[in-house]
């Protein structure tokens, strides 16, 4: 059903750039270097460290310091009285966030970057925090088999089947709602939602915390949302919806997809992050259903992870999938052309992509 980590749609840089050896305070003469220069071991070093970053944040996120700091400027002593962390971590992970360009240091005390003030205080709107959480107590650990996942071809946690999925994902899927809510809201805008006359029939699937539903209910009182998910996941669903004054407007079907009650005559169907972890064969069967679904002129929303068509990249989505390859006995990620190819397949006409805040564009299509 639905995965986790949501990672950004352009490649990052490793790491800051190093200073060329001729400005560095140690450096010495070298011959002049004609040509290509030769390869060095710099960037694979950077990516050796690749881990430490996202559990410096979440150890920050644990003890509360980007909420503390939210108040002002503190000084190291001032965060351990209040947090209750040591001096000497806090002051180990206050200066690598330093490093990180994730916090400022002016004389002995430590603020927030517009950056962080923004995406890692909890009490924000586009809190990012929890998918820290997701990383560093299920992925991580997961991640640290890979060696043997290679060589199986077997997931390490079958996180798309009931008995192992329900709770993985009833764990984290509130701490994914701010990933994709931007997206939604961009969605809504493109499809006119908030200047609709007339009843909207929204189709969540997989909903989780109920993203897409709930961000298309709050631009119209004229939505509803019909969320179909586990029913683990389904309590999230209810509580979030609630939460952002839209639970009245909720109807919920438990159950697997291909299996789930989803209703009929709906004007928007939204799959947010679940082709991923069905696999090839469950998502044609997914495509299907939700076209059965969708009244005529009815639009499908797939969110997801898109590789190019020759898989040479973005690294995310090339990441993702050997983090499917971990998580999901079947999962994968899928490029435009493969999704479009079932989508047609399917029923549905002109496949498309919109330009979102996502890790990817969009893919919208239209039940004739």
């Amino acid at each position: 059903m639905k995965s986790s980590a949501i990672l950004a749609r352009r490649q990052p840089q490793a790491a800051a750039q190093l200073e060329p050896r001729s400005k560095r305070r140690f450096s010495t003469q070298r011959k002049k270097v004609t040509g290509h220069p030769p390869p060095t071991p710099e960037r694979l070093m950077q990516f050796a460290w690749g881990y430490a970053p996202p559990l410096i944040l979440e150890a920050a996120v644990n003890w509360r310091i980007f909420d503390l700091l939210d108040k002002g400027p503190q000084t190291v002593g001032l965060l351990a009285a209040q947090s209750g962390a040591s001096e000497r971590g806090l002051t180990a992970i206050l200066n690598a966030l330093v490093g990180l360009e994730f916090l400022v240091r002016k004389g002995t005390r430590y603020a927030l970057t517009p950056e962080s003030a923004a995406f890692l205080v909890s009490t924000k709107p586009a809190y990012h925090g929890g998918f820290f959480r997701h990383m560093s107590r299920q992925l991580i650990p997961n991640w640290l088999q890979l060696r043997e996942a290679v060589g199986t071809g077997r997931p390490v946690v079958a996180a798309n089947d009931e008995a192992d999925g329900q709770q993985f994902f009833a764990e984290f899927v509130e701490g994914l709602f701010p990933l994709s809510y931007q997206a939604a809201q961009v969605l809504g805008e493109h499809l006119g939602i908030p200047r609709a006359a007339s009843p909207v029939s929204v189709l969540d699937i997989g909903a989780g915390s109920g993203v897409w539903g709930i961000a298309l209910a709050r631009q119209s009182p004229n939505v509803t949302i019909h969320a179909v998910d586990w029913p683990a996941v389904l309590k999230v669903t209810r509580s979030v919806a609630k939460r952002h004054g839209v639970g009245d407007r909720l109807r919920t079907a438990p159950g697997d997809l291909l299996e789930a009650d989803f209703g009929a005559g709906h004007q928007v169907a939204t799959i947010g992050h679940i082709l991923h972890s069905e696999g090839r064969a469950r998502s044609r069967q997914l495509l299907r259903k939700t076209f059965a679904a969708l009244a005529p002129a009815g639009t499908v929303v797939i969110s997801e992870f898109l590789p190019n068509d020759d898989r040479t990249g973005p690294p995310t989505p090339l990441i993702f999938a050997v983090n499917m390859l971990l998580h999901a006995a079947a999962g994968d990620t899928f490029t435009f052309a493969e999704i479009s190819a079932w989508l047609r397949e399917a029923g549905f006409k002109n496949p498309r992509l919109l330009e979102a805040p996502a890790p990817s564009p969009l893919i919208l299509a239209t039940r004739p």
